[in-house]
């Protein structure tokens, strides 16, 4: 029974891949049992744009995950993000043929199947397709509509939409790292289900996600998904600009913004700098903290008005509509010193930032309650709700034995050669010495070539432990 719990989940980013592998305790919460971090090299923007590279950072987090936790992964749930992605509202109905029968699954999957079948712009495919409230009969404001009898059942549908091409690349990077494909879920959707809980979605609440090449962006009313987008900035960005506006390397620049970095202008004092080394023998560059955080300030602003614009869009003013739970921050741009203040001061609305440590067991690391995990947490829980066994213990004993074993018949021939040679004093010992010496080489070649598969295995095992 243990092995139906293990579910893994595959957040592919603009930063970083997460292999994250995990099941559910006996107390309902997500035990992480391996996790394998990799630098993401051919994904821009959320889209891959290198097959290659990609396909080597997924196997790489796969392979510390695995070596992490002692399975092997078979297949894995997968995130979806991009500036390709967008929402729309759709509303569809059936007509029964047996008003008098009561409606079950089968009507429901009738009724998202015939949205499935929507005109698309050329190119675009539909990822998810999400009921809101049904109307039986005219009789509106309905959220479970089976059991009920009605001839006519209409609904309301958030339905997301995406570049078809841009998720078969994602598709196919992750098959031919080895692992098949249980499913697909947005990526503002995974976050949310790992850092909100069920009153902030009945309150009305804004989720945020800040990524590296991404900002995601997912509202939910009344327990059920409003809006959804994908504004095209992210963290990299923000990298970009201090990069540019510092004359400095790039790997400088991120260090600067994760170490000193604020979103808030006024907090530094004029003089407060920090000293970064010259490349190659050139004179330190001292950075003044305040211009710094200026050019901070002004990247961040940018992207929470594009945020603030798209909940506008979905009706905030409206006081049916209100998001009365604010706004949830999460994801590795939401670690930013005095980014919540600043959202907060932007927006007018309540705002915290999202840690999925409330799904998680008591005894995780604390390592894994950062913002940055989210949404890896959370499509690990999406993979537990499918009920996939996506990983299988490893049994690296087995290969173990006749490695060792190997080695060992071949000095017995060399042990007993010598007696003969002593016998027989005669003619034949010339010859015999240079068999001696060929079956020496070639067990020195032989030995060596056990030596380094041992090492090999010793090496794996050490990693695994």
């Amino acid at each position: 029974m243990e092995k139906e719990n293990i579910a893994v989940g595959l957040d592919i980013g603009t930063t970083k891949i997460v292999a994250m592998i995990g099941r559910k305790n006996e107390y309902g919460k997500l035990e992480i049992l391996g996790v394998g971090k990799s630098k993401s090299l051919g994904v821009a923007r959320g889209v891959v744009n290198n097959i290659t590279q990609t396909i080597q950072s997924i196997q790489q987090a796969v392979a510390e995950a695995e070596n992490d936790s002692n399975y092997q992964i078979k297949d894995c749930v997968v995130g979806i993000a991009g500036q390709h992605i967008r929402s729309i509202q759709h509303a569809d109905y059936i007509s029964r043929s047996n008003p008098e029968e009561v409606i079950g699954d089968k009507d429901i999957d009738l009724l998202i199947n015939q949205v499935h079948k929507l005109a698309m712009l050329p190119g675009e495919e539909i990822i998810h397709v999400l009921p809101q409230e049904f109307k039986i009969d005219g009789q509106s404001e309905i959220k479970e509509p089976i059991g009920m009898y009605g001839g006519r059942l209409e609904s309301s549908f958030h339905v997301v939409v995406g570049q078809a091409s841009s998720i078969r690349n994602v598709g196919r990077c992750v098959q031919s790292a080895g692992i098949e494909l249980s499913g697909l879920t947005l990526e503002p959707l995974a976050s949310a289900d790992a850092v909100l809980s069920q009153e902030e979605k009945e309150a009305g609440v804004a989720l945020i996600d800040i990524g590296g090449g991404t900002t995601d962006l997912a509202i939910f009313k009344d327990g059920i998904i409003r809006h959804t987008a994908v504004i095209p900035f992210g963290g990299n960005i923000i990298t970009e600009d201090i990069k540019e506006g510092c004359s400095i390397i790039e790997k400088q620049a991120e260090l600067l913004k994760v170490k000193f970095g604020s979103a808030w202008p006024g907090e530094n004092k004029d003089n407060e700098i920090v000293s970064i080394p010259g490349l190659r023998g050139r004179e330190p560059k001292e950075i003044s903290l305040k211009n710094l955080s200026k050019i901070i300030h002004a990247r961040v602003v940018e992207i929470i008005e594009q945020v603030f614009n798209e909940i506008k869009a979905y009706g905030h003013e409206d006081p049916r509509k209100k998001l009365i739970a604010g706004i949830v921050l999460t994801g590795g741009g939401s670690q930013l010193k005095h980014i919540k203040q600043l959202v907060e001061y932007i927006t007018g609305m309540d705002t915290r930032i999202g840690y999925p440590n409330e799904h998680l067991a008591g005894n995780s690391d604390e390592e894994f309650s950062s913002p940055l995990y989210a949404t890896a947490v959370g499509l690990v829980m999406n993979s537990i709700r499918n009920n996939t066994c996506s990983a299988i213990p490893m049994v690296p004993v087995e290969v173990q034995k006749p490695v060792y074993r190997a080695p060992e018949p071949v000095y017995q021939p060399i042990a007993t050669q010598p007696e003969p040679v002593a016998e027989t004093p005669v003619e034949p010992v010339a010859p015999v010495l240079d068999t001696q010496q060929v079956e020496n080489t070639e067990t020195k070649i032989r030995r060596s070539f056990f030596d380094k598969y041992v090492d090999k295995i010793k090496e794996f095992l050490d990693n695994a432990e």
